[in-house]
C-alpha cells in the first residue's frame, strides 16, 4: 500500500465556474422597479423564489439538503439518495469524503433541476442533548468548518449553491423560534462563528441562512452586528442571506440589519410591508437595491439569469455504483470503540451467531426533520449482515420496543383498495360526503398543505388493505394532526391529534395515535379527518403489537446462550435524533440497556452495534468485548455495517464529540431556557475544550477511535513556525498490526496554565501497510491558535504551552514544549 497522507489543505477540486458576472446583475437591478426589486426579495412558494422575464430571471429552486436532496415535497415525492448523516460522515475527517459527498449531492440537484441545497448544517455539538445534532458535524468549530468548506466547495465547483445554517448559536431545539441564547463575545468568536468564518475564507459560499433563536437579545434576522457588521464588512461576504422558515419577524429591521431574503413565500412581512417602509424612509433604497443585488448575482451563478442546461445521465440513486459509493462512506466514518482481544472484525462464516435488538430489522438511516429524504430503499442491518456474513447461519431475535411514535406503514403492510398495488387510496371528500378526488400514493403518508389538491376537501379519507400470512394482533392508527376516525373490522375509534408548537410542528416529527387489534388474514383500514391544520404530513400506521420487554430478553437471552458471537443492535430513533425537539436523556430509550446486560451476561462473546448518531449511555460497557458506533447509515446503512464488521471496508472512524459516561456531565448540559434565556455559561470550554484538565474522564475523547490495527509513533517535531504559531508538525509513525489500515495523526495544542483551552489545530491522514512506516506532515491552522481579546477587538496569537500528537484526546502519544515567545 505504500505511504498515502492527505491533510484538509491538500485538496483536488474541478475547476471552479467563473466569477458572477456583475455587469449581468447589475443591469438587471437597473432595469427592475422598487416594487419588483422588493417582490424577488421573497420566496414565491415554500422551497422556490419568483421569477421575471422581463431580466431574463428563471424561477430559482431550493431543496433540503444535508443528507440528501429531497426536492419540493417533504414526503412522498420522488426518490433521492439517502446519505449517511452528517457526524458518521463527519467521522471519516476526510476532506476528500467531504468533497465526494458535495459532488454527490451535486447530481442530484441537478437531476431534480434544483439551483440551491439547504446545507451543510454547522451549529456545534454544544450539549449531547441537542435533538438535531445528528445534521450537524461536530463539538469541535475547526473541524466543522473544515469538512464544511470541502462540502460547499464541490457542491459550488459544480453550480449548485450551498447554504451554511444557521447562522447563529442555534445548538439546541428547545424553544429555537423564541429562545434568546446569551453567548459571551470570546465564545461567540473562536466557537460559534469560527466554522462560518472558515467556510467564508475557504469555500466562498454563495448564501447563509439566519436561524430563528436571538443571540444576546437580537433576533438573528435582524443581527446587525453578526450580519451586516461581521459577516457582510469585516469577512467581505458577497453571497446572499435568507431567513430560514418562517423566521423573519420585522420588515424594516430585517431589511436594515443585512437579511436579503424571506423565505418562504408567497405571503411575507416584506411583501406587505418593506414598500411602505422604503417609502416612509425607515429602508433606505441603496439597502434594496443591495439586497437585490445579491439575489441577482446568486441568480447568475447558479444559471438562472439567462437559462442553465441541466446535466442528463445522473446515476441513479439505487444504481450499483450508487450503493457501492454510500456503502463505503457510511463504513469508513463507522468507529469502533471497544475492541478486546480483536473480536472484530469477524471472520466471515465462521461459527454460530445471534442477531438480536428491534434495530437489526427496524433500522434507523435517517433522523427526524428537514433533513428527510425518501431513498429507494434502506438495508436493514439484519439483511446486510445475513447476506454478507452468514447467509444460513444467523438467528434473528427481535429485541425490546424502542418507538413510542409510530411511523406510516410500510408497503409490506398495506395495498390500495382499488389497485392492489402497494401504498394507500387517498380521497378527497365533500360536505356531503362524495368524493372530489381520488388518488393512488405508493407510501402510507403525504404531506398536506393550504395549496395542495386536498386543499378543498371538506374530508380526507385514507385507506388500505392489510394483507397478512396469519391472523395477528397489530397497532392499528394514523400519524398527524387532526380529528380523526379510524374504522377497521370489529374496530372503531374517534381522536385528536394536536400538533407540536413552532413551525413544522405537524410536519418535521407528527405525533402517532394507535391501538391494538386483532386483524385476520385480511381486512380495509380507513382513516377520515378534516383538513383544517395547515402544513401536516398525515399517515397510516400499521405495525406488529408490541411484546413486553420480559419476553423479548428472554428469547434474546435464550439464542445469545447457544451462539458463538451474540451481536446487539441498539440505538436512537426519531424520536431523539429529530429537528424541533431536544433530547432529555443519553439513555437507550425502551429497555435495550437491560436486553445488552443480559445477553452479555449468557454468550460467549458480544459484540454491539450502535443505530444512533450521537452519545448515549453504555452502562454494560465493561461487560462486552467489542462495541461498533454506526450512527444513521443512510440507504445502504446494512451492508456498510457488515462490510465493516468483517473489516472489508475498515472502520477508520473517530469520534467528533465527547461522550459523557452518565447524564448530565460535561461542560455544557442544559438546553432548557429559563425565562426565555439560555445562557451558554461555559464560554468556550465547550466540548472536549471543557473536559480537559477538568479532572473528570468521559467514557470516550473526542478523536477516539480504534480501527482494526496498532500503530507506534515513533517522533515528532514542530517544523514550520510564524511566531508563536505552530504551522506544520512532522510524525513518523509505524503500522505494528497485522492488518493494513488508515490512521489519522491529531495535532493539539494545550496551552500554557490559564484559562485558555485546548484545541485541536490540524491533522492528517496516513495508511500503511502491516509493518511498515511513513512520515506524515500536518498542517496546523492560525485561525485556531488565536483568542479574541474582548477590550481591544482583536485577535492575538496563543504563545507558549505544548504540542499534543494524539491518536485521539484520550491517546496522547509525544507532547512537543513550546517557548513562551511574544506574540508578532
Amino acid at each position: 500500500m505504500g505511504v498515502n497522507t492527505t491533510d484538509p489543505y491538500d485538496v483536488a477540486l474541478p475547476t471552479p465556474l467563473p466569477p458572477a458576472a456583475e455587469e449581468a446583475a447589475e443591469y438587471a437591478l437597473r432595469s427592475l422597479s422598487l416594487p419588483a426589486k422588493i417582490r424577488l426579495l421573497s420566496g414565491a412558494k415554500m422551497f422556490s423564489l419568483w421569477a421575471d422575464a422581463s431580466v431574463g430571471l428563471e424561477e430559482i429552486v431550493m431543496s433540503d439538503g444535508p443528507t440528501g436532496v429531497r426536492g419540493e415535497e417533504v414526503v412522498g415525492g420522488r426518490e433521492s439518495c439517502l446519505l449517511p448523516n452528517a457526524t458518521l460522515i463527519a467521522q471519516t475527517w476526510s476532506t476528500q469524503v467531504l468533497e465526494e459527498v458535495g459532488a454527490l449531492l451535486a447530481e442530484e440537484a441537478m437531476d431534480q433541476e434544483t439551483h440551491i441545497v439547504l446545507g451543510p448544517t454547522i451549529n456545534l455539538h454544544r450539549s449531547p442533548l441537542g435533538g438535531r445534532l445528528f445534521e450537524c458535524f461536530s463539538e469541535d468549530p475547526y473541524i466543522t468548518g473544515v469538512l464544511a468548506a470541502a462540502y460547499v466547495r464541490s457542491l459550488q465547483a459544480r453550480g449548485i449553491a450551498a447554504s451554511p445554517k444557521h447562522f447563529l448559536a442555534n445548538e439546541s431545539e428547545t424553544q429555537r423560534t423564541t429562545v434568546d441564547c446569551v453567548v459571551d463575545e470570546r465564545a461567540l468568536r473562536e466557537l460559534y462563528l469560527l466554522p462560518f468564518e472558515i467556510v467564508d475564507q475557504d469555500a466562498h459560499p454563495w448564501t447563509v441562512m439566519a436561524s430563528y433563536n436571538s443571540i444576546n437579545g437580537v433576533t438573528a434576522t435582524e443581527h446587525d452586528e453578526l450580519i451586516n457588521q461581521i459577516l457582510k464588512r469585516e469577512w467581505d461576504f458577497d453571497g446572499l442571506v435568507m431567513s430560514d422558515w418562517f423566521a423573519t419577524k420585522s420588515a424594516a429591521e430585517s431589511a436594515n440589519a443585512g437579511l436579503d431574503l424571506v423565505m418562504p413565500g408567497p405571503d411575507t412581512v416584506w411583501n406587505t410591508s418593506l414598500e411602505k417602509a422604503v417609502r416612509s424612509g425607515a429602508v433606505s433604497e441603496e439597502t434594496i437595491d443591495d439586497h437585490a443585488r445579491r439575489l441577482l448575482r446568486l441568480a447568475d451563478r447558479v444559471g438562472a439569469l439567462g437559462g442553465r442546461k441541466w446535466q442528463t445521465s445522473i446515476a441513479r440513486p439505487d444504481s450499483d455504483a450508487r450503493r457501492e459509493q454510500l456503502r463505503r462512506i457510511a463504513a469508513q466514518g463507522m468507529a469502533v470503540l471497544k475492541n478486546v482481544n480483536a473480536t472484530l472484525p469477524l471472520s466471515k462464516g465462521v461459527g454460530s451467531v445471534a442477531l438480536i435488538g428491534r434495530h437489526a430489522t427496524d433500522t434507523v438511516a435517517q433522523g427526524g426533520g428537514s433533513a428527510r429524504v425518501r431513498p429507494p430503499h434502506v438495508v436493514s442491518i439484519a439483511d446486510g449482515i445475513s447476506s454478507a456474513l452468514w447467509p444460513d447461519g444467523v438467528r434473528l431475535v427481535d429485541g425490546v420496543e424502542t418507538r413510542t411514535r409510530m411511523l406510516a406503514a410500510s408497503p409490506a403492510y398495506v395495498r390500495d383498495p382499488e389497485t392492489g398495488t402497494p401504498g394507500m387510496r387517498v380521497r378527497a371528500l365533500d360536505e356531503h360526503g362524495e368524493v372530489i378526488e381520488s388518488r393512488h400514493l405508493d407510501v402510507a403518508e403525504l404531506e398536506v398543505a393550504e395549496d395542495g389538491w386536498l386543499a378543498g376537501a371538506a374530508r380526507i379519507e385514507l385507506s388500505a388493505d392489510l394483507s397478512l400470512n396469519e391472523p395477528a394482533r397489530m397497532r392499528l392508527g394514523v400519524i398527524g394532526p387532526g380529528e380523526w376516525t379510524v374504522t377497521a373490522p370489529g374496530h372503531r375509534e374517534n381522536f385528536t391529534i394536536t400538533p407540536h408548537d413552532g413551525p413544522g410542528g405537524g410536519l418535521h416529527r407528527p405525533k402517532s395515535h394507535s391501538s391494538v387489534v386483532t386483524v385476520e388474514n385480511r381486512a380495509r383500514l380507513t382513516a377520515t379527518t378534516a383538513p383544517h391544520f395547515e402544513m401536516r404530513i398525515i399517515g397510516l400506521v400499521v405495525t406488529a403489537a408490541p411484546r413486553p420487554a420480559a419476553a423479548a430478553i428472554r428469547d434474546a437471552v435464550e439464542a445469545a446462550a447457544c451462539a458463538d458471537t451474540a451481536i446487539v443492535v441498539v440505538g436512537n430513533t426519531q424520536e431523539q435524533e429529530t429537528e424541533g425537539q431536544d433530547k432529555k436523556t443519553l439513555a437507550l430509550p425502551g429497555e435495550q440497556d437491560a436486553l445488552v446486560a443480559a445477553v452479555a451476561a449468557v454468550a460467549r462473546r458480544t459484540v454491539v452495534v450502535i443505530n444512533a448518531a450521537t452519545p448515549i449511555l453504555m452502562p454494560w460497557i465493561d461487560d462486552v468485548e467489542a462495541v461498533l458506533f454506526a450512527g444513521l447509515p443512510g440507504q445502504e446503512a446494512g451492508d456498510a455495517v457488515a462490510a465493516a464488521l468483517i473489516g472489508e471496508i475498515e472502520p477508520s472512524g473517530r469520534l467528533v464529540t465527547t461522550f459523557p459516561a452518565h447524564d448530565g456531565e460535561g461542560p455544557a448540559w442544559d438546553i432548557i431556557p429559563t425565562d426565555g434565556r439560555l445562557v451558554y455559561t461555559e464560554g468556550t470550554k465547550v466540548g472536549y475544550r471543557g473536559w480537559y484538565n477538568s479532572g473528570r474522564e468521559p467514557l470516550f475523547w473526542f478523536g477516539h477511535g480504534l480501527g482494526y490495527t496498532t500503530w507506534e509513533y515513533a517522533s515528532a517535531e514542530v517544523t514550520e513556525q510564524e511566531g508563536p504559531t505552530v504551522t506544520e508538525v512532522a510524525v513518523k509513525l509505524s503500522n505494528t498490526g497485522s492488518r493494513a489500515g488508515r490512521e489519522t495523526v491529531q495535532i493539539y495544542r494545550i496551552p500554557a496554565e490559564g484559562e485558555e483551552p485546548v484545541r485541536l489545530i490540524g491533522w492528517a491522514q496516513v495508511s500503511l501497510d502491516p509493518g511498515t512506516d511513513g512520515t506524515v506532515r500536518v498542517k496546523c491552522d492560525a485561525r485556531t491558535q488565536r483568542s479574541w481579546d474582548v477590550a481591544d477587538q482583536r485577535w492575538r496569537p496563543l504563545t507558549g504551552g505544548s504540542i499534543a500528537v494524539a491518536r485521539g484526546l484520550g491517546d496522547l502519544r509525544i507532547t512537543l514544549p513550546l517557548e513562551n515567545g511574544q506574540e508578532s
